[in-house]
């Protein structure tokens, strides 16, 4: 009995197979795509035109609609590549490395993102582009530990040895996720508290916070379309490097 169960399971096809994810990948891109589109519209008409002004800052806030999206997404990616890293190390997923060097750039746009639009809204708030408070610094962190990343797995050309070494690296940096949440917390910066993801519940009037949500969801949904199109390239181009090394073989 266990036989044939074993049996079934290895001739259906799975997800985790390269050849079916990609696939996958193929039928459900466009989808996601078309989405984003569609929740980046709704959002940007709620944020730049429905939504109030700020009785102290004016229409400086609605840089809020991309600056705050855009951080969630740059520390949401390193979670993706710390489980992906896990994936590698302790479960020998056959995607996890794919996974997590198809986002490293991704989280990088994200990350530039928000270090970009904070500077934009910083400049008439503070009255500086830049000052070097603990979020903003262990924010650079992040941007400089992607970009680190990125050139390590094309420092190293064996891809299990890279997906190894960037598995570690990985979790290693992950230390720097709960200082980059906590850091108003820890320390004084110019940067307020959280007032979205509270115990006793969001701060911010629901004619803003709505218009923010639809715009975290644009984000995710842009997310998720990149990370599908990054991986889907990246299984062609290493399918591609695996056939260049069967015919050079065959070729001595």
């Amino acid at each position: 009995m266990s036989t044939s169960v074993s049996a079934d399971r290895a001739a259906r096809p799975s997800i985790i197979n390269p050849g079916r994810f990609a696939s996958l990948a193929d039928r459900a891109i466009p989808w996601f795509a078309a989405a984003t589109l569609i929740a980046f519209a709704v959002g940007l008409y709620f944020a730049l035109w429905a939504s109030p002004e700020d009785y102290q800052q004016g229409a400086t806030v609605r840089i809020m609609y991309v600056h705050v999206p855009a951080a969630w997404l740059a520390l949401f990616t390193y979670l993706v590549m710390t489980s992906a890293a896990l994936g590698t190390l302790v479960w020998r997923h056959p995607l996890a490395d794919v996974a997590a060097k198809a986002a490293a750039p991704i989280g990088a746009a994200f990350t530039l993102c928000a270090l970009a639009s904070g500077s934009v809204w910083g400049k008439p708030m503070w009255g500086a582009w830049w000052v070097w408070d603990a979020r903003l610094t262990s924010m650079l962190i992040l941007f400089f530990m992607y970009l680190g990343l990125i050139a390590l797995w094309r420092a190293i050309d064996e891809p299990s040895r890279a997906a190894r070494v960037a598995a570690i690296t990985i979790l290693v940096g992950f230390i720097n996720i709960p200082i980059i949440k906590f850091s108003v917390d820890w320390w004084n910066t110019l940067h307020q508290g959280a007032s979205v993801m509270r115990f006793d519940g969001p701060t911010i009037h629901a004619s803003m916070l709505v218009p923010l949500f639809i715009m975290a969801i644009a984000f995710m949904l842009l997310f998720t379309t990149l990370h599908l199109a990054t991986m889907r390239t990246e299984l062609l181009r290493r399918r591609a490097r695996s056939l260049r090394l069967r015919l050079a073989r065959g070729a001595r």
